[in-house]
């Protein structure tokens, strides 16, 4: 989605608005037109967000993730997998009505394997990373996933 478009139709509307006006109100408008880009981009795409995330909690399982690419938005939309592809359904509830936002910082080896990781299972990078964290709050799966140790397997000491 190009906002480009309405970027300018939005400035188109504020000179033709500034015409019935006198010479100074033109000119408030013309300075007002050259900073607006930015600030109209920024509201556009907290208002496309906002949309999203109220479409992903009624598409669930399925998502819709928003993705900014240069200066265009676009859209990411996960299908629901068929029940017989389903995963094992995980005790924590992601059909919640509510979502929060979370910023998380990756290095940038890790979230290129998260791309993948995410691509080869057919999800968008944030449904991937639901499903991930829901996995690891597992408590069945947590405790299998951890090192049993046996007795001998220890050791400590330095090593020449």
């Amino acid at each position: 989605m190009e906002l480009g478009r309405h970027v300018e139709d939005l400035r188109r509307q504020l000179m033709q608005t500034a015409e019935s006006g006198t010479e100074d109100t033109r000119a408030v408008a013309e300075r007002l037109v050259a900073g607006l880009d930015a600030a109209t981009r920024m509201v556009i795409l907290d208002v496309l967000s906002t949309a999203v995330g109220e479409i992903t909690r009624d598409l669930a399982p399925g998502s819709v993730d928003i993705r900014l690419r240069g200066r265009d938005v676009e859209f990411v939309v996960t299908q629901p997998v068929a029940d017989s592809e389903e995963r094992a359904v995980s005790p924590v509830d992601l059909d919640d009505a509510s979502t929060s936002r979370t910023t998380l910082r990756l290095p940038d080896s890790l979230k290129s394997r998260v791309d993948d990781a995410a691509s080869a299972d057919g999800l968008s990078v944030n449904t991937w990373l639901v499903r991930a964290v829901a996995d690891a709050l597992q408590p069945k799966q947590r405790r299998s996933a951890q090192r049993t140790l046996r007795k001998g397997d220890n050791f400590a000491g330095w090593v020449r």
